[in-house]
């Protein structure tokens, strides 16, 4: 069975686009009075940015025993890093509490995490 060249192109290309979104990370903050679990997934192929950017696309929901959330963003982190990092601040009152989590989120191996989170007022320091 011969295809045409873009049929071929796309079975070709699947495998990669399907890997690059199935990658997730998933972790619980133990937030006093709230346990937060953060979820971060990548939702496509990352692309170039402006100057130095490395644009990717993540599915994130945040949940916790007073509510929940999901979202689509565009994270910037920095081409030809083998870690990169980006802030990222987490309103509590979607969740039913109270204060922001500042989260440091890393890309590494094609997945995104949190490695680092603070909770304000009072930076009290949650991982």
């Amino acid at each position: 069975m011969k295809l045409a060249l873009p049929a071929l192109a796309v079975l070709l290309l699947a495998p990669a686009a399907a890997g690059a979104a199935g990658q997730c990370s998933r972790e619980t903050l133990a937030v006093p009075g709230s346990p937060v679990t953060v979820s971060y997934c990548v939702a496509g192929a990352p692309s170039a940015g402006p100057g130095d950017e490395l644009l990717v696309p993540v599915s994130e929901s945040y949940s916790a025993p007073g509510g929940s959330y999901a979202d689509s963003a565009t994270l910037h982190f920095l081409t030809g890093e083998s870690a990169s990092r980006q802030i990222a601040a987490v309103d509590l009152t979607r969740l039913g509490s109270t204060g922001t989590l500042h989260l440091t989120l890393v890309y590494h191996g094609g997945l995104v995490s949190v490695e680092s989170a603070i909770l304000t007022p009072g930076a009290i320091k949650i991982k």
